[in-house]
């Protein structure tokens, strides 16, 4: 089982960081956070790095759901979608699969809620 959806994008960089999250937001997640890797590598390591971005996703009522069926859940929220330039002109978009993720709990709620979060990402990731 792999962890992650894939798919490279032709497009710029910052045109593909706003293209994923008004996909995200179509489906119903919000992003939360949004971690610059490039810039912080930069200043923290004084390395450079790749364009890499990280956005934190969050559906409320999937989350809520989640925190409901397993209160420690939140060591896992939110879900994380990254955006990586790999070439010029070619981005490629990676999100997780939180039901590998969550595979070590063993809470059937929380499988389910996991499988319809999961769905919904593959679809983001797959409509891009």
């Amino acid at each position: 089982m792999t962890y992650y959806f894939t798919k490279t994008l032709d497009m710029p960089f910052d045109a593909a960081v706003a293209h994923v999250t008004e996909a995200l937001a179509a489906k119903g997640f919000g992003v939360l956070t949004t971690i610059d890797v490039k810039a912080t590598m930069k200043k923290k390591l004084d390395v450079d790095f790749k364009p890499y971005t990280i956005l934190g996703a969050c559906n409320p009522k999937l989350a809520f759901s989640a925190l409901q069926a397993e209160d420690k859940i939140g060591t896992m929220l939110p879900c994380n979608v990254i955006v990586t330039e790999n070439a010029p002109g070619k981005v490629e978009v990676a999100a997780v699969d939180p039901v590998a993720s969550m595979s070590a709990i063993h809470n059937p709620s929380l499988g389910e809620t996991a499988g319809k979060v999961r769905q919904m990402l593959s679809d983001v990731v797959e409509s891009l």
